[in-house]
């Protein structure tokens, strides 16, 4: 059920949102007075594709993730989202429903913004217009690159690539997603990424403990595989 964020809920919502973090206290305030709140389940839908695009959606606690389907069925995540991090904002911008469909991956708090009410405060705040702009010049350049990906990397290369960026330098990954939802998002079957993942274990590239840690052992022959041709 809707309901109106207090004061200090809606404050710390739009705080968390980097597009707003130029802003003043008050022009914050006048931010959290438009915001609304709403809980979801984990599994929950938030939008389906087809639905109007008239809010722009924050995560205020829990994870969220956009997907789409396939004619067939098929699911392909598109990114997953912590707190802090917004959704919805491509169909505010145009007239056309949604193509993609948003979803609670854990129990969420969600803060939401009339499109109308953002679209008068980018006039107001030139600074929250570029923020957007910036973030979805980012969110293209990952969709680009995705695609890229998936047309002339291996599923080999694809997720070495995605474990060496996961690690940011580290010997660790702590996955923030279910396998499904990461297999997804590398274009692949949740049992391709299963048996993938098995075979970097037996050639000692990696360790896998539990059901989320991966710990990286051999970074130089993952990188190894990036610049091989060969790995197909």
């Amino acid at each position: 059920m809707n309901c109106h964020c207090s004061e200090s809920d809606a404050g710390h919502c739009v705080e968390k949102v980097p597009i707003f973090s130029s802003l003043s206290g008050e022009e914050l305030r006048e931010i959290a007075a438009i915001t609304t709140a709403k809980a979801y389940d984990k599994g929950e839908m938030i939008y389906s594709a087809g639905d109007s695009g008239d809010k722009l959606f924050v995560i205020h606690s829990g994870q969220a993730k956009i997907a789409r389907l396939s004619p067939t069925g098929r699911e392909q995540v598109i990114r997953i989202l912590e707190p802090g991090q917004f959704m919805g904002e491509l169909t505010l911008f145009n007239s056309l429903p949604r193509a993609d469909y948003g979803e609670a991956v854990q129990a969420s708090t969600l803060c939401m913004i009339e499109g109308s009410k953002l679209k008068e405060l980018m006039a107001a705040y030139s600074s929250i217009a570029f923020k957007i702009m910036e973030e979805l010049s980012r969110r293209l350049q990952r969709a680009e690159q995705l695609i890229e990906d998936i047309h002339l990397h291996s599923v080999e290369q694809r997720l070495a690539q995605a474990l060496m960026q996961m690690s940011e330098g580290k010997h660790e990954i702590l996955l923030n997603m279910t396998k499904g939802n990461f297999a997804s998002q590398l274009g692949m079957s949740q049992e391709t990424l299963s048996r993938k993942l098995s075979s970097f274990q037996e050639e000692q590239l990696i360790k896998l403990v539990g059901h989320r840690k991966i710990v990286i052992l051999a970074p130089e022959r993952l990188a190894d595989l990036l610049a091989d041709p060969s790995a197909r």
